[in-house]
């Protein structure tokens, strides 16, 4: 595994879970359910989840990007995931669309938890900001479709909760017309919403902290230390861009990286060094211990071209593999023969400090996006079918 990625975030590996439990929940239907399909087809679908569950767990480690423990855990969470929601997510869903408000509240008291005690990055890590917004948008969907399926605009069947929908009597002009309204309102709620809440509850945290009853969280900032949070933070997301990033992600090309992009690329930049300060010696060392020994050369012995396939670059032009080299050793570095600890220690300060700072967290992050994907995940189930029907886009 690479040495950066080892530094990482990675247990378990979520890519794994995800795979796992799409493949083994898809085998649970072809093999226990009727699908109403031919056994021919059902074989095929059955290789194909085979395959692509295999394929993302074997790649993880291919990659370099999870060790054997990290895919393991997570193919078993995966597996696991998926056998609870064939054998019990009928009643699961019985239990929070057809039971009491004390129901969804004890579910959404659950996911509050489990974000709370979620591990807290010490870097700008994407992966906690995606499962706060995907644990918000989870709480919105519990509710908006417990709520939905007690008013008279839901359908029954097939399940309660159900957004009546017939593309034969809208027509396709209404459909699109419905997906535009859609889309509309959820970035018009993330626009008001997270500016409105990074402005407003700062207050609020400074008088839960002063009443000791706050629940801070080790590398965010708490209220008490800040006086605002700063612009340009609201419109600092990972999930959902704003109005304002739309055109520059459309004409954004792929990014380009050189260099160390992470502490962890920048120990594994030194380690590489290190190799290669170490090669370099050594072949020093053989270089002058040949010089004392007739060659092979000059003995008349020929000489052979290697017929190892597997030496590094075979098949591909001489041009292109130095190129692949001179690439990657501008990124990485080769190594000085004679380098000395302290030369060591300042390219090790060099290379941390040219890179980009973390942004500062602040403790009103965790509740606004709580907030604003709750909201998105209403807005998705009931609001906006709710809407459709008062503005005649409903079948």
């Amino acid at each position: 595994m690479s040495g950066s990625a080892a530094l990482e975030y990675g247990f378990p590996s979520s890519h794994s879970t995800n795979a796992v439990s799409v493949a083994i929940y898809a085998l649970l239907i072809l093999n226990f359910d009727e699908p109403g399909i031919s056994p021919w087809s059902n074989t095929m679908l059955q290789a194909v989840s085979y395959c692509y569950g295999c394929s993302i767990v074997v790649g993880r480690l291919y990659c370099g990007m999870h060790g054997f423990l990290d895919v393991i855990v997570g193919s078993v969470l995966g597996a696991a995931i998926s056998m609870v929601q064939y054998w019990f997510g009928q009643w699961l869903d019985d239990y929070a669309h057809s039971g009491s408000l004390k129901n969804i509240m004890i579910i959404i008291l659950i996911i509050l938890v489990l974000v709370r005690i979620h591990p807290e990055p010490a870097d700008d890590c994407p992966c906690f900001d995606d499962s706060v917004a995907f644990a918000g948008v989870i709480i919105g969907i519990e509710y908006g479709n417990w709520h939905f399926a007690r008013t008279d605009y839901a359908a029954s069947y097939p399940v309660p909760a159900t957004v009546p929908f017939d593309i034969e009597a809208m027509g396709w002009p209404v459909a699109v017309a419905r997906i535009m309204a859609g889309v509309m309102t959820i970035f018009a709620w993330r626009e008001t919403m997270k500016p409105s809440l990074l402005w407003l509850l700062p207050p609020i945290f400074r008088v839960i902290e002063a009443l000791g009853l706050d629940l801070p969280r080790k590398f965010f900032k708490l209220a008490s230390e800040y006086t605002r949070v700063p612009a340009q933070h609201k419109d600092d997301d990972h999930v959902v861009p704003s109005f304002s990033q739309i055109p520059s992600l459309i004409r954004r090309r792929r990014a380009i990286s050189i260099g160390p992009q992470s502490e962890a690329d920048v120990y594994e930049t030194l380690a590489y060094r290190e190799k290669r300060r170490r090669a370099s010696l050594s072949a020093s060392s053989e270089k002058s211990s040949s010089l004392s020994k007739p060659s092979a050369v000059s003995q008349g012995a020929p000489v052979v071209p290697s017929a190892d396939n597997s030496t590094p670059g075979m098949g591909k032009p001489l041009r292109q593999v130095k190129s692949e080299l001179e690439t990657y050793e501008s990124m990485m570095g080769t190594g000085s023969v004679n380098g000395s600890r302290t030369q060591q220690e300042l390219e090790e300060k060099e290379m941390l400090s040219r890179l980009q700072k973390p942004r500062v967290r602040y403790d009103v992050e965790v509740v606004t996006k709580l907030i604003v994907y709750a909201g998105i995940g209403w807005l998705a189930v009931e609001a906006n079918p709710i809407l459709f029907s008062l503005v005649g886009l409903a079948p």
